[in-house]
C-alpha cells in the first residue's frame, strides 16, 4: 500500500483493571457482571472506553474503577500490566485495551455502577474455571504471574497488607499468592533481614490468637535484596 492510499486505522482505546486482594484466606480478583452486550451477564474485569481523546489513560482506569465498583484509588497499588490488541478480541470493533494491575488490602464488598450490574470479589481459581468475557481469562493469568514474580524481588507483598501487619500475616500473603507453604522461621529470618523491607513499630497484637506478635509497617525499599524465591513447583497458570 502506498503512502497516499494509507489511512489511520479506526481503533478504539479502552482500559481494564485486574484488581487483586487477599480475602478469606484466598487470592481474589474484582469482577463485574456485564449489564450490556456483548457478553451481557458474563463476568469481566472492570473497565471501559476512554471518555474522550483527551482523557489520560491512567485517570480513565481510576474513573472506571470508581464507576463500576465504587472503590476509591486511595491505598491502591497500580502499575501498567500489558496492552492487548488482538484484532478479534471485541466483536463490536477493533479495540486495544491498556490493562492495569492493582493490588490492595482487603476491602468491603464493592458496589456496582455504570454498565456493570454486579461487582464482587471472586477467588482467582474460581474465575479462571468459569467463562469470562472477551480475553479476560488471559489477562487474569498474566496478572497472576506478574504478581507472583514481583513478590520474589520487590516489596509488593506489603500492598496486600494493612498499614501495620505481622510477619505471619505477610507470610500468608506469600503462601496464598504463590500457592505453597513456607517454613515460618526461615521466612521470618529472610524478611526481617532484608534491608528496608520491614520497620518494627514497637507495638504488638494478639488479633490472630496465640502469643503477642510484633507489628511492622512497610519500609523504604522497593526491591528485595536478597530476593525471596518461590519453589519451581509454583507453576504458571494458563487460561
Amino acid at each position: 500500500m502506498s503512502e497516499e492510499e494509507w489511512t489511520i486505522p479506526d481503533v478504539a482505546v479502552a482500559v481494564d483493571l485486574a484488581v487483586l486482594t487477599v480475602r478469606a484466606e484466598q487470592l481474589q480478583i474484582l469482577l463485574v457482571e456485564r449489564g450490556i452486550e456483548p457478553f451481557r451477564g458474563a463476568l469481566a474485569l472492570p473497565g471501559g472506553f476512554l471518555e474522550s481523546a483527551l482523557e489520560d489513560i491512567e485517570k480513565a482506569a481510576f474513573r472506571e474503577l470508581a464507576e463500576e465498583t465504587g472503590l476509591a484509588p486511595e491505598g491502591l497499588y497500580l502499575e501498567q500490566l500489558k496492552t492487548y490488541g488482538t484484532p478479534d478480541r471485541d466483536p463490536r470493533r477493533r479495540v486495544i485495551t491498556v490493562c492495569y494491575l492493582a493490588v490492595l488490602p482487603n476491602l468491603p464488598t464493592p458496589v456496582a455502577g455504570g454498565d456493570a450490574d454486579v461487582a464482587r470479589w471472586v477467588p482467582v481459581e474460581t474465575a479462571l474455571a468459569g467463562q469470562l468475557a472477551f480475553d479476560h481469562a488471559q489477562i487474569i493469568c498474566d496478572a497472576l504471574e506478574r504478581t507472583r514474580s514481583k513478590l520474589e524481588y520487590t516489596t509488593l507483598a506489603t500492598a496486600f497488607c494493612p498499614a501495620e501487619f505481622t510477619v505471619t500475616e505477610l507470610r500468608r500473603v506469600y503462601e496464598i499468592v504463590w500457592g505453597e507453604q513456607l517454613e515460618p522461621r526461615n521466612f521470618h529470618r529472610k524478611v526481617t533481614g532484608a534491608e528496608g523491607f520491614l520497620v518494627p513499630t514497637g507495638e504488638k497484637t494478639i488479633r490472630n490468637g496465640g502469643r503477642p506478635a510484633l507489628l511492622h509497617r512497610r519500609g523504604h525499599a522497593s526491591l528485595l535484596h536478597p530476593a525471596l524465591l518461590r519453589s519451581r513447583g509454583s507453576l504458571e497458570v494458563t487460561a
